[in-house]
């Protein structure tokens, strides 16, 4: 099995692969496509776009094409969590943080599959998706435990329609995602879905919007949500409670 490891967008970024590792020139690619988010949208780069946003160097209607869509699909999303993911932080800064980290996995997943790469699983910061299987099984993952983060809640394996995992949780960055529900006590959510957008998004919004927003994503999406609150009590779907 090959593996391969990088770091960008204050993450850790590793890709493993059930047979023999692509190519630099493929991988090469794969972390150009993350580069290019961090450079945009990084507010931990004073020469970003989004910086300049923040900065009011560069009004909204002057930015880029990909900074007024990106934007726009997190207004959606906000209107879709209703309000339990936001792209603003309180202060009123546009923050898209919480949306471009599964875009760049997406981008780069493009990437592999259009050069052949065909069965590996890619991990970016917690964030998950897999493609194919290893050694004809479904690539089996981990969910963290927020109480031991060397330790494992449990693994589930990720299939073509449940291939995306993303965590969301105070444990590693402390308090983070501002909460639309003060209420909330989750301390950690995992969301699985059929795609990685979806699936940390939702994670987010879950982990901001509490038990109610909770309820109303599995009402209204087809994923399966693991909790985690301050008591270390789980809740979970049937797909999270028969992982092992």
């Amino acid at each position: 099995m090959g593996v391969h490891v990088f770091s960008t967008m204050g993450t850790v970024v590793s890709i493993r692969f059930a047979g023999d590792t692509p190519g630099s020139a493929l991988l090469a690619g794969v972390e150009r496509e993350f580069h290019i988010v961090d450079e945009q949208f990084s507010l931990y780069r004073s020469d970003s776009e989004i910086c300049r946003v923040a900065r009011g160097e560069l009004p909204l209607t002057a930015t880029s094409e990909r900074f007024r869509q990106t934007y726009a699909r997190a207004l959606e999303w906000r209107g879709l969590t209703n309000d339990a993911f936001t792209p603003h932080r309180p202060d009123g800064v546009i923050d898209l943080s919480g949306l471009v980290k599964a875009d760049a996995i997406d981008a780069a997943a493009s990437v592999l599959e259009s050069g052949g790469a065909m069965n590996w699983v890619m991990n970016a910061g917690g964030d998950v998706l897999a493609c194919g299987r290893f050694a004809g099984e479904p690539w089996s993952v981990g969910i963290v435990d927020p109480d031991d983060r060397s330790a494992v809640l449990g693994a589930v394996n990720l299939t073509p329609e449940r291939r995306a995992m993303a965590t969301s949780g105070t444990a590693e960055r402390g308090e983070h995602v501002w909460r639309s529900d003060r209420t909330s006590r989750y301390r950690q959510v995992t969301v699985l879905a059929d795609g990685i957008v979806t699936a940390d998004v939702l994670a987010t919004a879950v982990l901001a919007g509490g038990e109610e927003a909770r309820d109303d994503v599995l009402s209204r999406f087809d994923v399966d949500v693991l909790t985690v609150d301050a008591a270390g009590g789980l809740t979970a779907t049937p797909r999270f409670r028969s992982a092992h």
